[in-house]
C-alpha cells in the first residue's frame, strides 16, 4: 500500500470509528439525564433503574471514546507533521478548549456515578446533565477545528508564511457554525435511533417490556428532535458549502456544466472521464433554489475548476446520496410514528412497528458517516483548503501501512471488547436495573 493512501486510509478508519463515540457522548448523557429526571419527578423507581443502566453504558462508550480520541490527537502529529507545523499554532485553541471540556465530563461522570444518596438530589442530577453538557462542548470543538481545514481564516499567508495569527477567528471560522449545527442535529438522530432499535428489540423478545418500554419512548423522542432538524440543518450547511466551497457542491450532486436553474440529482452515476452523470433523476431548478433561495440562481460545474483540483466525484456524490436516502428514511419513520401516537395509540405496540425501529438502528450513523465522507473527502486534495495539499502534509517516514494494519488490529479489539460488554449491561437489567423483576427483588432480598 502506499504511503500517502495508507496515511490517509488510517486517519479515515480512526476519524470513522471516533465520530460514533462522539456522537453517543454528546447526546446519550442527555437520555440519561431525562430519565433521571422523570424519576425525581415521579419517583418511579423504573426511571431510576434506567437512569443507571444508561449511565453505565455512558462510562463504558466515554471511555471507549477517550481512547480512540487520543489516539488521533497522536496521529495528527504523527501523521500529517507538515499539517501540524503551520496550522498548530492557529486552530489549536478548540483543541486545547476541548481537553477542558473533557476533563469537566470525566469528572462529572464519576460524580454521578458515584453520588446515588450521597448528594442532593438535584445536584446529583446536575452532575449528569453537566456530563451532557460538556460532550456537547467537546464535540462543537472538535467540529470548530475540522471546519477551520474547510474555511481557514485567522491568519494571513504571504509567501509561504502563515502571519498575524487570530487563534478566536480562526475557531470561529465561516463553516464553524453550519457545521457544528448539522453535526449535533445528525448526533441526536443518530443515537436516538440507535437506543430505540436497541429497546425495541427487548420489547419483541418480550424482557422486561416495562423498563424498555419506558426507554424506548424516551429514545424516539430524542431521535425524532434529529430527524425532522436535520433538513433544515442541512440546508443551512448545503448553502454555506456552496457559498465557501462551490467545487464541493459541484460533487456532491455530480454537477459537471454551470448552468442557471440548475437541477437537484437524485441517483445517477459519475463518469467523470465524459464529465457526466447517467442514469440520475433531475428535478429542475430545485438545487439552484436550495443554495441560494432563487430558482433561476446560476451553479457553478465542475468544468469551472481545474481538474487537479477536483475531489473524487463519485465517491462525494454516491456519499451525499447515502446521507440523503438514510435522512429521508428516517423523517418517513418519525412521521408514522408520529401519525400512531396521536391518532394510532394501538400502533405504538405493534410488532411492525418495533420491527422498523430496530432495523434503523444502523441508519443514522450510516448517514453520519456518509455525511462526514462528504465533509473530508470532497475537501480533496486539499488539507487546508485552498492553501496546502494533503500531499504535502503527509509524514516523509516509510512504513506507514504497518501503522494502518495496527491500529486497525486495535479498533477491531475494541469494537469486539465494546459489544461484549454493552451486551453484557443488557443481560444484566433484570438483575441490576429493573425493579418490577422479580430477579432484581430476589437479589436485593439476598443482599
Amino acid at each position: 500500500m502506499d504511503d500517502f493512501i495508507a496515511a490517509r486510509a488510517q486517519m479515515a478508519l480512526s476519524l470513522g470509528f471516533h465520530i460514533i463515540f462522539s456522537c453517543v457522548g454528546m447526546v446519550m448523557p442527555f437520555l440519561m439525564a431525562f430519565a433521571h429526571w422523570k424519576y425525581l419527578k415521579t419517583n418511579n423507581e423504573v426511571y431510576k433503574g434506567l437512569t443507571k443502566a444508561w449511565s453505565k453504558g455512558v462510562a463504558i462508550l466515554f471511555a471507549t471514546g477517550a481512547v480512540s480520541g487520543t489516539m488521533l490527537s497522536f496521529e495528527l502529529g504523527l501523521l500529517w507533521p507538515g499539517f501540524m507545523k503551520h496550522a498548530g499554532p492557529i486552530f489549536g485553541m478548540p483543541f486545547s478548549l476541548e481537553g477542558t471540556a473533557f476533563f469537566i465530563e470525566a469528572i462529572a461522570i464519576g460524580f454521578f456515578l458515584y453520588g446515588w444518596e450521597r448528594f442532593n438530589k438535584w445536584f446529583h442530577w446536575f452532575c449528569g446533565f453537566l456530563v451532557g453538557i460538556s460532550g456537547l462542548a467537546s464535540g462543537i470543538l472538535v467540529v470548530a477545528a475540522n471546519s477551520w481545514m474547510n474555511s481557514p481564516s485567522g491568519f494571513d499567508y504571504i509567501n509561504g508564511q502563515y502571519l498575524n495569527i487570530d487563534p478566536i477567528k480562526a475557531m470561529l471560522n465561516d463553516a464553524w457554525f453550519p457545521q457544528a449545527l448539522h453535526m449535533t442535529v445528525a448526533a441526536f438522530c443518530a443515537t436516538g435511533f440507535a437506543v430505540a432499535g436497541v429497546h425495541a428489540f427487548m420489547i419483541m423478545r418480550k424482557r422486561n417490556v416495562e423498563f424498555h418500554t419506558k426507554a424506548f419512548r424516551i429514545a424516539v423522542g430524542f431521535a425524532l428532535i434529529g430527524a425532522f432538524g436535520a433538513p433544515l440543518s442541512g440546508d443551512v450547511a448545503a448553502k454555506s458549502v456552496a457559498q465557501r466551497q462551490p467545487i464541493k457542491l459541484a460533487a456532491m450532486e455530480a454537477h459537471f456544466e454551470t448552468e442557471k436553474g440548475a437541477s437537484f440529482v437524485i441517483g445517477g452515476i459519475p463518469d467523470e472521464k465524459n464529465e457526466e452523470i447517467k442514469y440520475a433523476i433531475k428535478i429542475p431548478k430545485v438545487l439552484s433554489f436550495l443554495v441560494s433561495n432563487d430558482f433561476n440562481a446560476e451553479v457553478k460545474g465542475l468544468k469551472d475548476f481545474p481538474r487537479d483540483e477536483w475531489p473524487p466525484v463519485a465517491v462525494v456524490h454516491y456519499a451525499f446520496q447515502i446521507m440523503i436516502f438514510f435522512g429521508v428514511v428516517m423523517i418517513g419513520i418519525g412521521a408514522v410514528y408520529l401519525y400512531a401516537f396521536f391518532f394510532r395509540k394501538k400502533w405504538l405496540s405493534k410488532h411492525w412497528l418495533l420491527k422498523t425501529f430496530l432495523i434503523a438502528t444502523p441508519f443514522g450513523y450510516i448517514a453520519l458517516e456518509a455525511g462526514w465522507t462528504v465533509t473530508e473527502v470532497g475537501r480533496q486534495p486539499w488539507i487546508i483548503y485552498g492553501i496546502m495539499r494533503t500531499v504535502d502534509a503527509v509524514t516523509p517516514m516509510p512504513g506507514i501501512q504497518y501503522s494502518f494494519y495496527f491500529f486497525t488490529a486495535i479498533f477491531i479489539s475494541l469494537s469486539l471488547i465494546l459489544v461484549f460488554l454493552l451486551k453484557r449491561q443488557i443481560q444484566m437489567v433484570p438483575k441490576l436495573y429493573d425493579p418490577t423483576d422479580s430477579q432484581f427483588n430476589d437479589k436485593n432480598k439476598k443482599s
